[in-house]
């Protein structure tokens, strides 16, 4: 799992233009700092739950457009991008990195809607893990690749209500997160500050605007639909984004890319706790070997990077 990348559902957190890691100064700090990272963990995964709430009325697409024109709205207003005064190899990336960010909530939520929000994210975790292992040569990654592997097949096993279809649709949202990482990168060594990612949000709002606007004229939402959605669009955007600048301040970045790794579980635990959405034993199972093979990712990951 990458160190700077968020969940994927969440507003871009912009890369970090450099490796540079800050140091907590105090235990005060770090308490705040675990505090804003579980507050900003659950917020995303209770704002993708709220959002599934509205997919009977305006569907995922609906939602996913109105969660992308939050995002816009944050970031440019948080970023204040400049994109007259942006490059040709600055426009590039940034164009990648809105597509990317559309395609991967729009699947991430199709899928929520067909396999549950546990799964869903669970199966989305392997676009960082991949990411995260891609560049490891040690055995226990090996190791960690694997059992990740082994957990796949137990959360796809064939059964008589399997999805393959939402299945199909997380897996895709694993792949934009892996390209959305790289990206990412990309951009954020290019750019300075959050312009790009603020750029690629707006472009990706832009996006959404003929398919968000036909979709509400044709499916007019209801006051709790549309009310569901916007939260959505705070809960999953507005809210992640402030505490994951503030919590990098408070701790060093590999334990903040190691602590993503409990979002699978804090989706599985809002998916039955708000929609009531139930796993069994071996979904559970499976859900804790992705998680710890995401942890050792990412562990993986900050020695290399720390090692060049």
């Amino acid at each position: 799992m990458a160190i700077d990348s968020p969940t994927a559902n969440r507003t871009p957190t912009p890369a970090p233009t450099s490796d540079a890691t800050p140091t907590p100064t105090a235990a005060g700090g770090r308490r705040g700092g675990l505090a804003l990272m579980l507050g900003s963990g659950l917020s995303n995964q209770t704002g993708a739950s709220v959002a599934a709430l509205a997919f009977p009325v305006i569907g995922p697409v609906g939602v996913v457009a109105v969660r992308q024109w939050v995002a816009a709205a944050v970031l440019v207003a948080a970023g204040r991008p400049r994109p007259w005064r942006f490059t040709g190899a600055q426009w590039r990336p940034v164009l990648g990195l809105a597509l990317v960010f559309a395609g991967m909530n729009l699947s991430l939520y199709a899928a929520i809607e067909r396999i549950g929000l546990g799964l869903a994210v669970t199966l989305e975790f392997l676009g960082p893990l991949t990411v995260a292992l891609a560049g490891a040569r040690r055995r226990v990654d090996l190791v960690a690749a694997l059992a990740a592997a082994g957990a796949v097949a137990v959360l796809t096993r064939p059964t008589p209500t399997t999805d393959y279809p939402g299945i199909g649709l997380a897996l895709l949202a694993a792949v934009c997160w892996a390209c959305y990482i790289l990206l990412n990168r990309t951009v954020g060594a290019r750019l300075p500050g959050l312009e790009g990612s603020a750029a690629a949000a707006a472009l990706s709002g832009a996006l959404y605007l003929p398919a968000g606007v036909w979709v509400l004229a044709h499916h007019r939402p209801t006051l709790g639909a549309l009310g569901c959605a916007l939260a959505a669009g705070v809960l999953s955007s507005a809210v992640p984004f402030l505490a994951d600048l503030l919590a990098l301040r408070r701790v060093p970045a590999q334990f903040f890319g190691v602590f993503m790794s409990v979002n699978p579980v804090f989706a599985a635990l809002v998916g039955l706790a708000v929609l009531g959405q139930r796993l069994d034993a071996g979904s559970w199972l499976a859900i804790a070997v992705i998680v710890a093979a995401n942890t050792v990712a990412a562990s993986t990951a900050v020695r290399v990077r720390a090692a060049r």
